[in-house]
């Protein structure tokens, strides 16, 4: 019971908890998604590009939060982002129609958007400069044992014992929602050292920072849209091998997440995010003529690896940010972030009709242009020293 107390007293446990519940039920909406649709409401691509647009449209919204923390607490906004997310997928399987799907979709986003908005804000606040990035580390580990949790357990109730869709969404959101309430009522509200802006703070010496998080954005959606499209396309990879590489990705976060962010924490944010960028242009560079099955899934892994990296970048900022900034900032990063998931994929896709390989020569341009913006960033990022300062000869 002592050792239950202490935990209690831990907003790190607390954030740790509830990195646990989104992917839970995250994981098991999205791992269903495509079978359900097709299948339950019987999408077409144009219905399920609908769809994907639609949930990105709360992401584009995110800096929207600052305005609810004029009522909410931010601890208590993101809770309750978590229960409407975790509501939203377990009633999923009762609207198997395309207006339902959609309904549900959104609302999911919404609470999904707003919590990682509302996560990443009290991450920065909780912990010291000294703890971010490796705590940022095992994060994410938690998080891949949660995805990783629930792929299994789409493939014991549902492969195995033949569970059906709405009984699946039910379980993992119910599971979320009771989870979550769980975190509500054991952990107390913590208090934040600094109290935060309530209304859009933009400063023009965040500059480098919203940059950086506008590329993230850009390169994810390579990543995520036409990296593993290429594999089925190109190659042929079945479901259950593309779900392989997934799992190997979440086995090597929750291996090395935490590795990485101590060494992010040791070598600094300017190294980690040279690396980073380095090893991504290669990687896209690869992507554009790769021709053998084996040596796509290998880069794909290696992707997965470099984006780990991208903690430096929300440790940069907790350095050179004003404390009351944090939860402003954080929101709309999401935003600048979400400019790129709106129009990357859209205008991608036409060059993949021509090209597929100029699509990645345009991610290894990205990731050259952040490699640059890397170059700006200090050795000791601080207020007042944002940006590398160059001498001259």
């Amino acid at each position: 019971m002592n050792k239950l107390q202490t935990m209690s007293r831990s907003p790190e446990i607390m954030l740790l908890a509830m990195a646990f519940v989104m992917p839970l039920t995250f994981s098991v909406w999205n791992a269903l998604l495509n079978n359900f649709v097709v299948e339950a409401a019987e999408f077409s691509g144009r219905e399920i590009g609908i769809l994907h647009s639609l949930r990105e449209i709360p992401g584009f919204m995110a800096f929207t939060a600052i305005f609810v923390l004029v009522l909410l607490r931010e601890q208590t906004f993101a809770l309750l982002s978590l229960l409407v997310m975790s509501v939203a997928v377990a009633v999923t399987g009762y609207f198997p129609s395309v207006v339902g799907l959609y309904a549900t979709t959104v609302i999911m986003s919404i609470g999904f958007h707003y919590f990682e908005t509302m996560n990443e804000s009290l991450t920065l606040q909780f912990l010291p400069h000294s703890d971010t990035a490796h705590f940022m580390g095992r994060a994410l580990a938690v998080q891949s044992v949660a995805s990783l949790f629930a792929y299994g357990s789409i493939w014991v109730l549902m492969g195995q014992l033949e569970v059906s869709y709405k009984a699946m969404y039910l379980i993992a959101g119910g599971l979320g929602v009771c989870i979550t309430l769980l975190i509500w009522f054991v952990f107390p509200r913590f208090e934040l050292h600094t109290v935060q802006h309530k209304k859009i703070v933009l400063r023009k010496r965040y500059g480098l920072y919203y940059a950086l998080k506008f590329m993230s954005g850009a390169r994810r959606q390579i990543f995520m849209v036409f990296a593993a499209f290429m594999m089925v396309e190109k190659f042929g990879y079945s479901v259950a091998q593309i779900s392989s590489l997934f799992l190997l990705n979440y086995l090597f976060n929750l291996v090395f997440a935490p590795r990485i962010g101590q060494w992010i924490a040791k070598v600094g944010e300017r190294t980690a995010l040279v690396f980073e960028y380095t090893g991504l242009f290669i990687v896209f560079a690869c992507y554009a003529v790769v021709d053998t099955a084996w040596m796509a899934a290998s880069l794909y892994v290696i992707d997965h690896f470099f984006f780990a990296l991208a903690i430096a970048i929300n440790t940069y900022f907790q350095k050179i940010a004003d404390p009351a900034d944090i939860a402003s900032n954080a929101s709309v990063s999401f935003t600048i972030s979400h400019i790129a998931a709106v129009v990357v994929p859209v205008g991608l896709g036409y060059v993949w009709l021509v090209s597929p390989s100029a699509v990645f020569w345009v991610g290894a341009a990205f990731a050259a242009i952040s490699f640059g913006l890397a170059l700006m960033v200090p050795q000791q990022p601080a207020p007042g020293r944002e940006v590398q300062r160059f001498r001259h000869a």
